[in-house]
């Protein structure tokens, strides 16, 4: 057999070997990484979010300090590298060697990424903590769709000196009779979408957010209703709008005073629904049980569970002091609450002014 005749063996190989390098050079490493990283980040954010949310929750119960870390900066960074060598050698045909053929390869992946957090401390976050929400925050969000049964049950400990359930010191205070009956007016209200909130300028006070209750178009037995709710409120009969402003006490005629929860005082209402477990009762590791608590959160559907193991099917679990505490994933209400408080986080200002580190990446 001549060289010629015997070369076609080898130049199929490295015309197969010219064709991979020419495919591996094409293809692009980052727009295949874009669907995968955006969801796998945003869930690892989410889920250590409600953790977070949840631990402070129950360090409050325990006496203990509440400590927030924010992501701030996310920069995932890839590179890949890929080599591939071939070497070869015809022999005349009384060559003892004969031919010959080498075929190497070798390849590379890295994947760096840069995560920055940022502990929320200072004097913004904590005025952010222990001041009271806006009260047009929380109307915001009835107007949003959230019932306002379940808001101001949450976030306010007064309307118009009518009180709500209180936590604190380890007792329960009951909610007034009134209170628990406006609430589930302003449901029945809400729903049929005869109650509502806008934003008025007023050049000298700045911008005023009023409540209103629509008198037009509505059925006889929700006009009932409103007229019902302005009663147990001690709001005059007459007026449609109603200036919403922070206060302990009774507004004046047009306004209607809320006195609302600061995020600590949400935090340690939702914290009286723990169960705490027993041996840390007997040791005095932690506030004593509050009396009326449990059995309340039962009836509201507020729980939170604490056990050695962690669950199987939870919706966020975290380990404090040798205990799993965690909220049922089948436990709507106490996921709606546990979510409510992380929006209300957002909403108050907790941020911090601090610049960010700079952050210098290194060209791959």
């Amino acid at each position: 057999m001549s060289i010629a005749a015997r070369k076609g063996p080898l130049s199929s190989v490295l015309s197969g070997i010219a064709g991979v390098l020419l495919v591996t050079g094409c293809r692009h490493l980052g727009p295949g990484t874009v669907s995968v990283d955006r969801f796998d980040y945003s869930t690892a954010i989410a889920d250590s979010w409600k953790q977070q949310t949840l631990l402070n929750i129950v360090k409050m119960r325990y006496l203990d300090l509440p400590v927030f870390v924010d992501v701030a900066s996310i920069v995932s960074g890839y590179s890949m590298e890929t080599s591939v060598n071939a070497g070869g050698q015809l022999s005349s045909s009384g060559a003892i060697q004969g031919n010959s053929m080498t075929l190497g390869g070798a390849g590379r992946f890295t994947d760096r990424p840069t995560i920055t957090y940022v502990p929320m401390t200072g004097e913004k976050f904590l005025r952010g903590l222990i001041t009271p929400i806006e009260p047009k925050h929380i109307f915001f969000m009835l107007q949003a769709g959230y019932a306002a049964d379940f808001i101001l049950g949450l976030t306010v400990e007064s309307l118009n000196g009518v009180r709500n359930r209180s936590a604190a010191g380890g007792s329960v205070r009951d909610a007034d009779p009134a209170f628990l009956r406006v609430l589930e007016l302003l449901r029945e209200v809400q729903a049929a979408g005869a109650v509502g909130m806008r934003v008025e300028e007023d050049k000298a006070k700045g911008q005023t957010a009023v409540l209103f209750f629509r008198r037009d178009d509505v059925p006889a037995e929700i006009a009932a209703k409103t007229a019902e709710i302005r009663r147990l409120l001690m709001l005059p009969a007459e007026g449609q709008n109603f200036v919403l402003t922070y206060s302990p006490a009774r507004g004046a005629g047009h306004e209607l005073a809320v006195n609302s929860r600061s995020m600590l005082q949400v935090m340690g209402a939702f914290a009286s629904y723990l169960d705490v477990p027993e041996v840390h009762l007997e040791q005095h590791r932690t506030l004593p049980s509050m009396e009326g608590a449990v059995q309340a959160g039962r009836q509201d559907g507020v729980r939170i569970h604490s056990g050695k193991q962690k669950p199987a099917d939870c919706f966020t679990a975290v380990p404090y002091r040798g205990y799993w505490f965690w909220i049922d994933d089948t436990d709507w209400r106490s996921k709606r609450a546990l979510t409510a408080i992380m929006f209300f986080f957002t909403l108050a200002e907790t941020g911090t002014g601090d610049r960010l580190p700079l952050i210098t990446i290194p060209a791959q």
